[in-house]
């Protein structure tokens, strides 16, 4: 942890309050992976971390205060999945690997993170603007990038003038977000990960490109 991190109360946690509060945190994010959101009290927390719920309201208001702390964290790193497409090909065989490759980055992008994330689906389709901002904030930076990739191929003639950019590359993004927070739901249809990855990779080349993947 870099930087200085500060108790409710404004002061500086030294090294061992830092350790506790990350403590907390990892506790935290571990029970949301086995319980609902709704069911995590900060005593069960507090008790996971072998400390008391005063030790955590030294850091955090509430359980909802430490959850938007991790949802941060998460966002910062899913700002990271538009170096997945930012100044990549989408031309013959590169083509096909960037698009195979941004697939394959948000389906292990929302594995890793699947609890948090529902948490911040659960907050943003709820009304709650710091769930919505933090949901935003990992979906623009790809949404962004992917619009500058149309726009570039439009101005290369290779995309048709009546494709609006930010449309295609907000709808292909959310359909990956939607489909990498379905994974599981695919098992049910009869669908293997294996083939799941392929036929994403063939929408989302066909959204950007207007063409097929080259083999």
């Amino acid at each position: 942890m870099t930087g200085q991190v500060r108790t409710v109360d404004g002061r500086v946690a030294g090294r061992r309050g830092q350790a506790t509060r990350q403590k907390l945190l990892d506790c935290l994010s571990e029970m949301l992976s086995t319980s609902p959101y709704r069911d995590v009290k900060v005593i069960d927390v507090a008790r996971k971390a072998g400390t008391s719920p005063a030790t955590f309201y030294q850091y955090f208001p509430d359980v909802e205060g430490a959850v938007l702390e991790i949802a941060e964290e998460m966002a910062k790193e899913g700002a990271g999945l538009t170096e997945l497409v930012s100044g990549r090909s989408w031309a013959g065989k590169a083509g096909r690997q960037t698009a195979e490759e941004l697939v394959e980055g948000f389906l292990d992008f929302w594995r890793k993170n699947d609890a948090i994330l529902r948490v911040i689906d659960l907050g943003a389709a709820e009304g709650d603007k710091r769930f919505y901002k933090i949901r935003m904030k990992i979906l623009s930076s790809v949404t962004n990038s992917l619009t500058d990739s149309v726009k570039e191929l439009q101005s290369k003639g290779r995309v048709d003038k009546d494709v609006n950019p930010a449309a295609m590359a907000g709808s292909l993004v959310v359909m990956l977000a939607a489909v990498a927070g379905h994974q599981k739901g695919f098992q049910t249809w009869g669908v293997k990960q294996a083939e799941l990855k392929p036929n994403l990779t063939l929408l989302v080349h066909l959204g950007i490109t207007g063409k097929k993947p080259a083999k």
